[in-house]
């Protein structure tokens, strides 16, 4: 006990060596990480197990979340192809492939002997598993 407030003595760390600040490894990082999203506590509980101040681990996973925002950017950026366009003057007669009626402002990709149509307003996720489905079906 503390003599002048009757407050328990708290632990005390002391860091030796050269340097101020620990090293965490990727590893460590990760699952203390882990553990702040998936534990239910408070991020302050878990930074206090592990030695944090909450700003340190509200800092990782801000570093975190953005790392894989870029991630994902980068995924659907790279994933970005461009395909030959045939515009066409006039409607030619429908052939076996085309034998539905296509609106204005319809892209018609041919996959082999698969044609996909994509309408105005189109879900992109929706369109990237179609294609990707049909692409692995040749």
């Amino acid at each position: 006990m503390h003599k002048s407030k009757g407050e328990p003595v708290r632990r005390l760390e002391i860091f030796t060596g050269s340097g101020r600040r620990r090293v965490w490894t990727p590893e460590e990082k990760a699952g203390i990480l882990a553990e702040s999203y998936e534990s239910g506590d408070k991020v302050s509980a878990v930074a206090r197990r592990h030695g944090l101040t909450p700003q340190q681990l509200f800092g990782w996973r801000r570093d975190a979340q953005r790392r894989a925002v870029r991630r994902q950017g980068a995924a659907v950026a790279g994933s970005a192809t461009f395909a030959p366009v045939m515009v066409e003057a006039e409607a030619s007669a429908p052939s076996s492939a085309t034998s539905c009626a296509i609106s204005w402002g319809t892209i018609e990709i041919a996959l082999g002997a698969a044609v996909v149509r994509v309408g105005p307003g189109s879900d992109v996720t929706t369109l990237t598993k179609v294609l990707r489905a049909v692409k692995a079906a040749k």
